[in-house]
């Protein structure tokens, strides 16, 4: 099996630049890796590069699996982790928006937060 390449500077700077859009701020980002199972069918793993980062409350992880191919999944717990409508994406900034846009989606869901909702129901700050 070929060995999967690291994020070059083009792929950090794409989730740099999401994580700055999104936060308003730097977010500083690890480079690690993971293991993962790349065939559902296959109990091995496979050593992959990822891109992890931490804010509000919430830790994010994207693996690289492939040339152009990305998992992701955010999670505050072992007992809490969740992931996006898609298992694997094969455009990275597509993977990124996916992702925060899905933990931003769970924190208002948990905060009581509903589409629709007038300003004075969402609390004493309106968020």
């Amino acid at each position: 099996m070929a060995t999967i390449p690291d994020f070059n500077d083009a792929e950090r700077w794409v989730v740099e630049s999401a994580l700055r859009e999104r936060y308003g701020e730097r977010v500083p980002i690890e480079l690690a890796d993971a293991e993962v199972r790349l065939d559902p069918d296959v109990p091995a793993l496979a050593s992959c590069p990822a891109i992890y980062w931490s804010a509000r409350g919430a830790h994010f992880v994207i693996v690289k699996v492939g040339e152009d191919r990305y998992r992701c999944q955010f999670f505050y717990s072992a007992m809490q982790q969740y992931g996006t409508a898609r298992a694997e994406y094969d455009e990275l900034a597509g993977c990124v928006v996916s992702l925060l846009r899905a933990q931003a989606d769970h924190e208002k869901e948990t905060r009581g937060v509903h589409s629709g909702m007038a300003r004075d129901e969402l609390g004493e700050d309106g968020e």
